[in-house]
């Protein structure tokens, strides 16, 4: 029996660590800041770990846009940082609008974030 404890302690820290599939989804903003020049065109860039998974379609003239893309990626680990960036849209470079940041876990989960230049983010995402 006790040959036994160090194998399953080993599987189980294999488990921990182990890559899982991370679907990030349900994106929406609210109350979308762009400063003086009106409505924002608003996107998404979407970062797990080190890895670059895209970015969401622009949303021109809303203040409260929601975005139907889903990201996928199969190398995220328990832990890992997601990054989303919210960016205005404009002639020349685009403004960032704000910030979320979140440490991973497992299971699903709903966060609201609050942007710095103003707004809400709201997204869900499952690690399993």
């Amino acid at each position: 029996m006790a040959s036994c404890s160090p194998l399953l302690l080993l599987v189980l820290c294999t488990l921990t660590v182990a890559e899982a599939q991370l679907k990030l989804y349900n994106l929406r903003a609210r109350r979308l800041n762009s400063g003086i020049l009106g409505t924002p065109d608003a996107y998404v860039e979407v970062f797990s770990g080190s890895a670059t998974l895209g970015e969401t379609s622009v949303r021109h003239n809303n203040e409260n846009p929601w975005w139907e893309e889903e990201f996928t990626d199969f190398d995220t680990k328990e832990n890992d940082m997601m990054k989303l960036e919210v960016y205005d849209q404009d002639i020349g470079f685009d403004d960032l609008i704000g910030v979320c940041q979140r440490q991973i876990k497992l299971g699903t989960h709903e966060h609201e974030c609050f942007l710095k230049k103003g707004g809400t983010l709201r997204y869900t995402y499952t690690l399993g």
